[in-house]
């Protein structure tokens, strides 16, 4: 299987093309994200970075942008999470609603009959009946509760965002707290790369992409969202184990002809940040900070998810006693 880290499918194939999302005129509110949140504070802050791996994605050159205070959830949205919020809804996921979704070939049950596979990425294998509740299929197991909910749109992710009263977060604001207060780093916990044997921070692929994975980090493919150790912000996940859907358009600023037809391919597409289980240094890279890629709305996948974000509250001191904050009491805190 040829690896080809400029194609646009290399690291999230996109889903049915053309097929128009099936939720974007659906509200649903009065819900509440039962998982933890960390305070990230506002200022300025670096997006991007001057050490580029993949150029053609916009990856520089470095600016510093002004953030306002937020939260941000201290994990990807669980599957217990996303659960909660079906059940109590009703709410059908796009996966569901188109009846298949991508699964990483190695996943696949045995005895599971695939479909083609992406574009320039083979082993992506289409699966009827895969989705949140069965990553990978119908004949695979349950999604694990403690694990990220994965095969969701931007559309999905988006839903359960205003059903609980937050939003996506901003690429901006994803890489402020990936960076945990460390400033210009080039990983969530600072700029030692992770490898294949000893230094092993996050959940990614080790071994021969895309056929051999040795986890020597533990996991082969999702592990828990709350793995590993979390960064100056306390937050999970910002690098490996899956995307997170951002707010943002994927755009690119490139006179290149190389960069305005990766631009063009990647029309409408919002950007995903932090890489996945299959990230590797050897194709992408793609779980630095400050690399970026993107996704067609509609499109789903065994490891792609979302976090979620919210404005900071008003202070104790300057919010009227009688005015309700944007967080429910539930909520927990990092």
């Amino acid at each position: 299987m040829a690896v080809d880290p400029t194609s646009p499918n290399c690291c999230a194939p996109p889903g049915p093309q053309g097929t128009p999302s099936q939720r974007v005129s659906q509200t649903l509110s009065g819900g509440a994200h039962r998982g933890a949140l960390c305070p990230i504070p506002g200022g300025t802050a670096f997006m991007g970075t001057n050490r580029p791996v993949n150029k053609l994605d916009g990856e520089f050159p470095q600016r510093r942008v002004k953030l306002k205070p937020f939260l941000l959830g201290q994990t990807p949205v669980s599957n217990a999470e996303f659960s909660d919020f079906a059940e109590q809804t009703g709410y059908v996921t796009e996966a569901e609603i188109f009846g298949w979704s991508f699964v990483f070939h190695l996943q696949v049950p045995a005895r599971q009959t695939t479909w083609q596979g992406a574009a320039a990425a083979q082993w992506w294998r289409r699966v009827d009946g895969a989705n949140w509740r069965r990553p990978t299929g119908p004949l695979g197991a349950k999604g694990l509760p403690d694990h990220p909910a994965v095969h969701l749109s931007w559309t999905d992710a988006q839903a359960y965002c205003a059903w609980a009263g937050g939003r996506l977060p901003k690429e901006a604001e994803w890489e402020h707290a990936a960076r945990g207060g460390l400033g210009d780093v080039t990983y969530p916990w600072g700029n030692a790369p992770p490898d294949d044997h000893e230094h092993l921070p996050c959940n990614i692929w080790q071994g021969n992409f895309p056929t051999q994975n040795t986890a020597a980090d533990g996991y082969a493919f999702t592990s828990p969202a709350r793995s590993f150790a979390a960064n100056g912000y306390g937050l999970y996940g910002m690098a490996g184990n899956v995307w997170d859907w951002t707010a943002d358009l994927f755009r690119l600023k490139s006179l290149s002809k190389a960069g305005k037809a990766h631009a063009a391919a990647m029309q409408g597409y919002r950007v995903i940040k932090g890489g996945s289980f299959l990230c590797h240094a050897s194709y992408c890279s793609r779980y630095r900070i400050a690399a970026r890629t993107g996704n067609s709305p509609e499109s789903t996948t065994n490891h792609m998810g979302f976090r979620i974000a919210f404005d900071a509250p008003a202070t104790r001191a300057s919010q009227p006693s009688d005015e309700p904050t944007n967080q429910d009491e539930d909520e927990v805190h990092c």
